[in-house]
């Protein structure tokens, strides 16, 4: 064991992944635990008991990162708010410093998911990079001029809530915006959309399930579009067309050297990927609307890896980046 390892905690709306980073990307130890319903004082409870289980089995462990889900005050340390938790004006950076007695980073999930993919996953090596993370929201994570940008209070690229139909349905959780690309394009808004395809279609493998009282989300979709349902295809490329929205505006606004595409709904692949790429082609402005289009590599790790190399850097002092902290 090393002290240059750290732990990374990838906090998400439904789940938390927890592990322990070694040289590199080597992951040493890891566990996933469910994060859904808590209220903020068990998300906190639930946080401390896999951060001291990391702990007992990697007891040399030198710092630990965060990736939340919210907008942040990187200077205070605060998780201001949570679209898809409870977490609002939380300490959370004191609070577990102080539980636990280590150094404690903390940034937005999104950002640390873009940081891994540049240091060790599809984006290596990039100088400029976009990341959305597709799961039960839309993250987003920047690298600009090779560091993760964060806006002037650090609660910047909040990517998903950029909005892509003036008058669509409203966002989600406390999110007070109407036709955010989160509202359209997530892994909440493609379960809507199979259930309302397969209550039109009821003769198709999505309408079968429909039928038989299962629940239809993302899993069930894709494995339906893998299948060869048309139904199922149909679902997944008007949510890809969807993304292909966004990412021309990210296109014409970052010029980056990739745009990756990661989280949970990232499993269909091409069936997403392709119809996001083919919008981007379409409406951003040459020669941005030739950037690559990607999935991310490191999966639903990402997160997690992101957060102790952020740890890791600021044990070692590299810039934090990404504009100033007022």
């Amino acid at each position: 064991m090393s002290r240059n390892e750290t732990i990374g905690v990838d906090l998400g709306g439904t789940k938390m992944l927890v592990g322990v980073l070694g040289d590199g990307s080597a992951v040493h130890h890891h566990n996933l635990a469910s994060s859904h319903g808590r209220s903020q004082e068990e998300v906190v409870d639930l946080l401390e008991r896999e951060l001291r289980a990391a702990l007992a089995a990697r007891p040399e462990v030198a710092a630990i990162g965060l990736g939340v889900p919210c907008t942040i005050d990187r200077p205070q340390g605060i998780c201001v708010n949570a679209v898809n938790l409870p977490l609002a004006d939380l300490p959370l950076r004191e609070l577990v410093t102080e539980r636990l007695g280590l150094p404690t980073s903390m940034d937005n999930d999104g950002n640390v998911a873009a940081l891994a993919e540049q240091r060790h996953g599809a984006a290596r090596g990039a100088t400029n990079v976009v990341l959305l993370t597709i799961g039960t929201g839309i993250g987003g994570g920047l690298i600009i001029d090779g560091r993760p940008y964060r806006g002037s209070s650090g609660a910047g690229a909040e990517l998903g809530h950029v909005v892509i139909e003036q008058d669509g349905p409203p966002c989600q959780g406390s999110c007070p915006n109407r036709g955010c690309v989160e509202a359209l394009a997530s892994g909440t808004a493609l379960a809507r959309e199979g259930l309302e395809a397969a209550q039109r279609h009821p003769d198709s493998a999505l309408g079968a399930l429909h039928r038989e009282g299962r629940e239809i989300d993302g899993r069930e979709i894709v494995a339906a579009a893998g299948a060869g349902d048309e139904v199922a295809v149909e679902v997944l490329a008007l949510i890809g067309r969807r993304i292909g929205v966004a990412l021309s505006s990210f296109a014409n606004t970052f010029d980056p050297d990739v745009i990756l595409l990661g989280g949970g709904v990232m499993a269909a692949g091409e069936l997403i990927l392709e119809p996001a790429r083919s919008e981007l082609r379409a409406r951003a402005l040459p020669p941005q609307n030739d950037v690559p289009v990607r999935a991310a590599a490191l999966g639903e790790r990402a997160g997690m890896i992101g957060a102790a190399t952020l740890a890791r850097d600021e044990l070692e002092g590299v810039p934090a980046g990404g504009g100033s902290a007022r």
